[in-house]
């Protein structure tokens, strides 16, 4: 009786790989807008919970409508940029990019899933997550509403990072990011 040890070892790889995409996918199915200012050492280090708060002014903003003309649909996509403060929105402490593509146009005010980039003193934060109520009628709301997204990782002094960031809007094109970092 021969046994193919290839072949027998080789399926439980199989599985483990698809297990792990799955889980992959599931995760970044579900996962936010962050952001990071005069902090120093890496979160992954300290080990410790970090907060962190920058303002930022919205500098650049393009729609590209499923519609042109027409009301908000599914699809819609929005590409910004934005310069951000330190908490006392002095001193420029680094800018945000990003985008937005609309998931639900119509129900409950609509709904964006965005992702973006936060470059910061020392490293990047990447943050995604779904922003809610940000139609009125078809059309942008005024002020946008207040949302939490995801810290889906980072770069340099943020490497591994994770947590969260709660965004207010402070003025038209003003919000204030708090960003959470575990």
């Amino acid at each position: 009786m021969s046994i193919n040890l290839r072949s027998h070892m080789m399926r439980p790889i199989r599985s483990a790989c698809l297990g792990t995409a799955t889980a992959l996918i599931a995760l970044l199915a579900g996962a936010p807008v962050a952001v990071a200012a005069t902090d120093t050492g890496s979160a992954h280090a300290k080990g410790t919970d970090r907060v962190i708060t920058v303002i930022g002014h919205l500098t650049q903003q393009t729609r590209f409508p499923v519609n042109p003309g027409g009301p908000a649909a599914q699809g819609d996509r929005t590409v910004f940029r934005s310069i951000l403060f330190d908490k006392d929105d002095k001193k420029q402490v680094g800018e945000t990019n990003g985008t937005c593509t609309t998931t639900l146009a119509e129900e409950n005010g609509g709904a964006e899933v965005c992702v973006v980039t936060y470059n910061l003193p020392g490293g990047q934060l990447t943050v995604q997550g779904m922003v809610f109520g940000i139609l009125t009628q078809g059309l942008p709301t005024l002020p946008p509403p207040s949302f939490d997204n995801a810290i889906t990782g980072g770069t340099g002094k943020f490497d591994r990072a994770r947590g969260q960031v709660h965004a207010d809007t402070i003025a038209p094109g003003k919000r204030r990011f708090t960003i959470d970092l575990d």
